[in-house]
């Protein structure tokens, strides 16, 4: 047992990315975040407003909680950016992310799979502090929707709302 009273759970993990990958979940779920971290969605909200195109996590569901995946804008066969909130495609392809060295061994899906298992409770503390600095670098999106839509516009600026919604910045009320 941890000083919190969090009994430590190891998962392991075998999906289409990784084999036999284990990891400890050391915090109680959606809690104990670094104060440098705010996200303003969970990972079920993000799925259920559709982000990715629908492509992410769908062949590693018993990593997570099935509530997430219930109601949850899905496709296994493809990237739809139908599915995706503002009916836009905001991402790069897997192997741009790849390419620009946005990946890590533990989190070969890059920022939301290191979110999810973050948000279920497993920490890496170097690899925390790298992907909450991404995360935090990112919000200045928000301002050049502030800065350039109406207030209330959805339809403006919809491919920089879906990038939002992809780091769980909801730019909805803005």
């Amino acid at each position: 047992m941890h000083d919190d009273g969090i009994r430590p759970r190891r998962v392991v993990v075998n999906d289409l990315m990784q084999h036999g990958y284990e990891y400890l979940l050391t915090a109680a779920a959606g809690s104990d975040f670094d104060p440098r971290f705010e996200p303003e969605l969970a990972p079920a909200e993000m799925l259920h407003l559709g982000v990715f195109g629908g492509r992410y996590l769908t062949d590693c569901r018993d990593e997570f909680p099935d509530t997430w995946f219930a109601g949850a804008r899905l496709c296994h066969e493809r990237h739809d950016p139908a599915l995706n909130c503002f009916g836009v495609n905001a991402s790069l392809p897997l192997s741009e992310w790849r390419r620009r060295g946005w990946l890590s061994a533990e989190d070969p899906r890059g920022w939301f799979q290191w979110y999810c298992r973050y948000w279920m409770g497993r920490r890496i503390p170097g690899e925390d502090a790298r992907q909450i600095g991404r995360w935090r670098a990112f919000r200045r999106h928000a301002g050049q929707i502030r800065a350039n839509c109406l207030p209330g516009d959805e339809s403006c600026r919809p491919k920089q709302r879906q990038a939002l919604l992809n780091w769980a910045y909801d730019s909805r009320g803005m």
